[in-house]
């Protein structure tokens, strides 16, 4: 039985030049670079399980045992304002390292998770009695 096809053209190579151009930038990044070394030593590490995520959400690989939504609302210093960040330097890294066409399929995709850990964040952040947020 044949697989399921990847969302849209992009191989594991891609995947993992993607993760380490873009975990550089956010190295280089005022703001993210202290939010995500303090809670990463080691970055090869970071990078390999991230690109498992995108493997898994791409080519439909189950190699991926995190919990991104999890993580990100249990860190702490990671805040919905972050993720705006985090999406523009992630597209400008899509961009300058595939193809057109991946890059905005990808960039999409990267949109979609990064709305829904936004609204996560934002909601850990609000006082109990609070109201959650929808968009």
């Amino acid at each position: 039985m044949a697989g399921i096809p990847p969302r849209f053209p992009v191989t594991e190579q891609h995947i993992e030049q993607v993760m380490v151009k873009f975990y550089a930038a956010v190295r280089r990044n005022p703001t993210l670079g202290p939010i995500f070394s303090s809670h990463i030593s080691d970055w090869p590490k970071h990078e390999a399980k991230i690109a498992c995520f995108w493997r898994n959400a791409i080519l439909f690989e189950r190699s991926y045992d995190g919990n991104p939504m999890l993580a990100h609302m249990q860190a702490g210093n990671v805040r919905a304002e972050h993720f705006d960040i985090w999406l523009r330097l992630f597209e400008e890294t899509l961009v300058s390292t595939l193809p057109k066409e991946t890059a905005a399929a990808w960039s999409a995709l990267a949109h979609r998770i990064g709305r829904g850990l936004k609204i996560g964040v934002q909601d850990i952040n609000k006082p109990a009695d609070g109201v959650p947020s929808l968009r």
